[in-house]
């Protein structure tokens, strides 16, 4: 990701449209602040084994580095969101106890960040255990945003949205496509499309504001482009 801020730079601005970025770190935060980036993403693992893989750290010691990216960013009037990976289950430890996953947002809350996102990391999570987890998050902080991240690996990727929706989750992560993946997490298939998430959630009247035609065009566009590669 060294040309990430590169390409940052070069985004339009868009009426509607917010671009956000993933920050591991501080430095990794003042990068996308220097980019124009007004909303950041933090991200550690629930389980200690998959946040050692990918940030080479405890799960403890990257939410503790988190504090005081939140409070700069807060100061610098840049939006955060808490996001927890392997939210329910992980590559290496297998089963992720709930319990470790509420301590991670409670920090979360506690450092004042604006919106909390869950992630499948690897495509393990089943609907009733989706809900159960976002019922718990919905109850325990009434008014705080909630997102989802789900792929779908066995099928379970419409489903686990519509789980989420009915626990209190009002945003979702999904890519062009369902391109993506965790080189961290062995076996994770791609993310989740983004034309079947928007088909999902218009066929159910849940109104995404989101063109379908033209979501249809940037897929094939991309999808051209990264075959050509």
């Amino acid at each position: 990701m060294s040309d990430a801020d590169a390409l940052a730079l070069r985004l339009p601005s868009v009426s509607k449209v917010i671009w956000n970025a993933l920050v591991p770190n501080m430095r990794g935060y003042e990068r996308a602040k220097e980019a124009g980036i007004r909303f950041v993403d933090l991200v550690a693992s629930a389980s200690e084994s998959h946040n050692k893989a990918n940030l080479n750290r405890t799960t403890e010691e990257s939410m503790r580095d988190f504090e005081a990216i939140v409070e700069r960013a807060h100061a610098d009037g840049i939006r955060v969101r808490g996001d927890i990976a392997t939210a329910f289950g992980c590559p290496f430890e297998i089963a992720v106890p709930r319990e470790r996953v509420i301590w991670q947002a409670e920090w979360y809350v506690r450092m004042g960040v604006e919106e909390i996102g869950l992630a499948d990391t690897i495509g393990v999570a089943q609907p009733r255990q989706v809900y159960e987890v976002f019922q718990s998050l919905a109850l325990a902080y009434p008014g705080l945003k909630l997102s989802a991240h789900f792929h779908d690996r066995r099928g379970f990727g419409l489903a686990n949205v519509l789980a989420a929706l009915e626990g209190g989750a009002t945003a979702f992560d999904a890519s062009i496509g369902g391109l993506g993946g965790c080189p961290y997490a062995p076996g994770a298939p791609g993310n989740l499309s983004t034309k079947l998430l928007v088909e999902f959630l218009e066929e159910m009247g849940v109104k995404t504001g989101i063109n379908l035609e033209k979501l249809e065009e940037a897929e094939k566009l991309l999808l051209n482009a990264v075959h050509k590669v």
